[in-house]
């Protein structure tokens, strides 16, 4: 049997009809080699029985799978650093099948690199293999530490030789599959929005609301923008208390669900520094780590400015408006999820809002991002643990004080979660650029992949742990 019993195709996505995408075929590779399976993923739709020829069929060759009707380019539009951008769409990818989760999401696979489409411009449609490396390790540390994200759920190297202006070429190539909830973005509306087609808008309004956001009421434009703000801000927020800056918030990039996908330029903080970038391209500081909650807003106000063709403003503005006391909500609860407490109320859980980020300015490059949420995580059941490990020297002074303060008034949550081996260990699993390079490097070098898989088994690890 090529798939399990909780395996439940649901291709919603094709009832919308040709105007939205664009059926496709895959490349043709010349070699379709297993590299990553994450069968944890795969398990959530399925898909965890498949052989490996299985697997290699369906997400290196991209045979359909059972009810599929087959790869479809997405039609989208969208800003790219602010700059309006009418010729995007799928161009080096496509939406392979939607089926439901066995917690009843309605979730996707997408690809990365699987050929070139209507929308591929002057691109080859590729994905090279350390780009691919690349997103299976975001998406692996985002879930770790509980951002909503997309899985990397298969990564396929094809053998083909990559000629690319800003890494050293020939490079390998790869083909990757993601399992994501919703890839629908705010620039799948904005299209609509420039062609003029009110009747567009509607239909997706209805398909957005009835498939992700069932609560709202039917033609409740307003009502499904608030439910989209919500979500953006609990992601952003995850991303701040993450140390997390994604790199291209362009409005093609963020989802209807508030899930975090399509990992390119991204970094995580090596210690406090609101300016700090993640693509090289990014001159401005447009989408500098600090900089994030307002370029998720400015999104959503384009978003907004869609649905003006089907509602009136005020009700949308009072939607938008609700992003900036969401996100603060939001950010309060990803720092106590992080550090491991219970909520005390509004003002204390601002109070430890404050202090933490207040000791991590303080302390600059002395302490790491990661570092603090792991030395005190679980409150003051970790006091013996961060006053005898490796930075127990740093945890003094005043800024410190204040932060011990706002902490130890805060309950441990679960503190038996201390005893997982991930909290025995000196350091934390950290995502620095050094340490990606360092995995790379053995891939590129001796086609070792084991740091590779040891690394994603250190981040289960670290997740459970964390659960």
């Amino acid at each position: 049997m090529p798939v399990g019993p909780a395996y439940r195709s649901e291709p919603r996505f094709f009832d919308l009809g040709d105007e939205y995408g664009d059926a496709v075929g895959p490349a043709d590779f010349p070699q379709t080699i297993l590299r990553v399976r994450n069968d944890r993923a795969a398990a959530t739709v399925g898909l965890d029985s498949l052989t490996d020829a299985e697997w290699i069929a369906h997400f290196g060759r991209f045979q359909p799978l059972p009810g599929q009707p087959g790869p479809v380019a997405m039609r989208y539009h969208g800003h790219q650093f602010r700059t309006y951008n009418p010729d995007l769409g799928d161009g080096r990818g496509f939406l392979a099948a939607q089926m439901r989760a066995h917690d009843g999401r309605l979730l996707d696979l997408g690809t990365k690199g699987s050929g070139t489409t209507p929308w591929s411009r002057s691109g080859d449609g590729r994905l090279t293999l350390k780009g691919g490396v690349r997103e299976v390790l975001a998406a692996a540390m985002l879930e770790a530490q509980g951002v909503p994200t997309s899985r990397a759920l298969s990564l396929i190297e094809t053998g083909e030789h990559l000629e690319r202006g800003d890494e050293p070429s020939p490079t390998r190539s790869a083909v990757l599959v993601r399992l994501q909830h919703s890839h629908v973005r705010f620039g799948t509306f904005q299209r609509a929005a420039f062609f003029g087609r009110t009747d567009q808008i509607e239909t997706l309004v209805e398909h957005v609301r009835a498939l992700y956001h069932p609560a709202v009421a039917e033609g409740d434009a307003p009502g499904l923008l608030a439910a989209i703000v919500a979500a953006s801000a609990r992601l952003t927020a995850r991303w701040i208390a993450a140390g997390f800056v994604h790199g291209v918030l362009n409005t093609d990039n963020l989802n209807v669900t508030g899930e975090s996908f399509d990992y390119g330029p991204w970094r995580w903080l090596p210690s406090y520094e609101p300016g700090f970038t993640a693509a090289y391209f990014d001159s401005t500081g447009l989408y500098a780590f600090a900089r994030q909650p307002e370029a998720v807003f400015w999104n959503l106000t384009q978003l907004a400015g869609c649905l003006k063709l089907v509602a009136e403003v005020e009700p949308l503005t009072e939607a938008l408006n609700g992003f900036g006391p969401a996100y603060i909500r939001e950010l309060r609860a990803a720092f106590l999820d992080r550090l491991g407490v219970k909520s005390l109320g509004e003002a204390a859980d601002q109070r430890l809002l404050d202090t933490t980020l207040a000791l991590l300015r303080e302390k600059g490059e002395a302490i790491r991002w990661e570092p603090l949420f792991h030395d005190w995580f679980a409150g003051f059941s970790s006091s013996a643990r961060a006053l005898t490990g490796p930075r127990a020297t740093e945890w003094q002074g005043e800024a410190f004080d204040a932060f011990r303060f706002a902490l130890f008034e805060h309950e441990p949550d679960r503190p038996e979660r201390l005893e997982s081996p991930t909290f025995a260990r000196p350091e934390p699993e950290e995502m620095l650029i050094e340490d990606v390079e360092t995995i790379w490097a053995a891939i590129d070098g001796a086609d070792d992949w084991s740091p590779l898989h040891e690394k994603l088994l250190r981040l289960e690890a670290a997740r459970v742990a964390r659960a």
